[in-house]
């Protein structure tokens, strides 16, 4: 029988055979010197990922522990997420043509209204305020702060959406400038400053306000949940020279501080509970270990920042007691982070109707809360709190439960 011919031009060899063909000299019994350089790429890159793994679980114990709590595990709808960043938009030019002052107030309605229709998030509100009063979450000084809380919020926003349309000369003006050469000179005496910061005041125009010094800043902030959200607002925190760092990039952060730069981190985003044990005001919650790890490994100094607002001018800003922390060990981390919390209750303490962090904050049941105390990874709480002899509470202002900031806004730059 005849074979059958190929046709012309058309190769019927197997994918191995091209390939063994089209090897230079020496053909097969270079296979096992190609195979021995694949393995040893593959042992590369996944011993990459274990000193990856394990930077990310020094940093508070897992990867988590920078992360946002009770944030979006998944991206929400394209569609919508699209929406909300061209309604913010919108809002934003909207805002940046008006007058800033019934902005405010209107502002202020809305978030008061969104306050009562709104269990979930009134429920969590009234707990955080209950604890920093010290009363129950239904007694009706909760209730009044938590009003006052969500005014400011709004005014915040507005604020916010504001700033974009202010030039560079007038951003400096919103807050006071002792506060910021107070930075300026403590990052000069550190090997990079990791400035910790709650949900108080507006934290954007004072990072924009150390920015226009010309010091190097960056914020670390959730980039998962909404995406296209996170982009605009680090498009316009370029221009203001503040750079968002997305909270996975372990790398960038810890570069940040090796250069010796400043690194902005929020604490207060609510209740975990694989972080450390603090005591915070009158119970035990957690806060993340990353601040003092980092610290510690960089030899960075934790410096706690101060913002109010005041009625009649510019936001107030200081700072707390810089923090040192000299070892990774869980004894030292402990005790730096709870002197983080004590830094973090009495800048609460000072305004806490400006605060505006609307996740629950401790635990939910006082037995959990009391349970925290017991644990191992709380020596370092007990020690600090022992030495400095803090009894958890800090006292609040000599006006009973509000501060000057719940009188009438004055008037914004233009």
């Amino acid at each position: 029988m005849t074979e059958p011919q190929a046709e012309p031009g058309l190769d019927r060899r197997s994918g191995t055979e091209r390939r063994w063909a089209s090897q230079p000299a020496g053909g097969p019994e270079l296979a096992p010197e190609r195979r021995s350089i694949v393995r040893r790429a593959v042992d590369r890159l996944t011993e990459g990922r274990a000193r990856s793994g394990a930077i990310r679980a020094s940093v508070g114990g897992r990867l988590g522990s920078l992360e946002a709590p009770h944030r979006r595990l998944e991206p929400g709808s394209r569609v919508l997420e699209r929406s909300a960043v061209a309604g913010y938009q919108a809002a934003s030019w909207l805002l940046q043509h008006l007058p800033a002052r019934p902005a405010w107030i209107v502002g202020g309605w809305l978030a008061q209204l969104a306050y009562r229709l709104w269990p979930k998030k009134r429920t969590w509100i009234d707990a955080n305020f209950g604890h920093v009063l010290g009363l129950p979450a239904d007694d009706v000084a909760v209730r009044k702060l938590a009003l006052a809380a969500y005014r400011n919020y709004a005014r915040y926003l507005v604020d916010l959406m504001r700033l974009p349309a202010l030039p560079p000369e007038k951003v400096s003006l919103l807050v006071e400038p002792g506060g910021l050469e107070l930075m300026a000179r403590v990052r000069r005496e550190s090997k990079g400053l990791i400035l910790i910061a709650a949900h108080i005041g507006n934290n954007e125009a004072v990072a924009a306000g150390i920015a226009s010094l010309g010091l190097p800043i960056s914020v670390v902030a959730d980039d998962s949940a909404f995406p296209e959200m996170f982009a605009l607002l680090r498009r316009q925190r370029e221009v203001w020279g503040i750079k968002l760092i997305p909270w996975r990039k372990l790398r960038d952060i810890y570069g940040v501080l090796r250069r010796q730069e400043m690194l902005a981190l929020l604490v207060d985003w609510g209740y975990r509970s694989d972080g450390i044990p603090v005591r915070l005001f009158d119970a035990w919650t957690c806060l993340p270990a990353g601040p003092a790890v980092l610290a510690a490994k960089t030899g960075a100094t934790i410096l706690p920042i101060v913002v109010r607002r005041h009625p009649d001018g510019p936001m107030h800003v200081g700072a707390d007691d810089p923090i040192v922390v000299t070892s990774t060990g869980p004894l030292e981390v402990g005790r730096a982070t709870q002197a983080v919390a004590a830094a973090l209750e009495r800048i609460v303490a000072a305004a806490p109707d400006q605060w505006y962090s609307f996740k629950p904050i401790w635990p939910a049941t006082a037995e959990e809360s009391a349970a925290l105390a017991e644990r191992p990874d709380a020596a370092g709480a007990h020690s600090f709190l022992n030495a400095t002899g803090a009894s958890g509470r800090t006292a609040l202002p000599p006006s009973g439960r509000a501060t000057a900031s719940s009188g009438e806004p004055a008037a914004a730059p233009s």
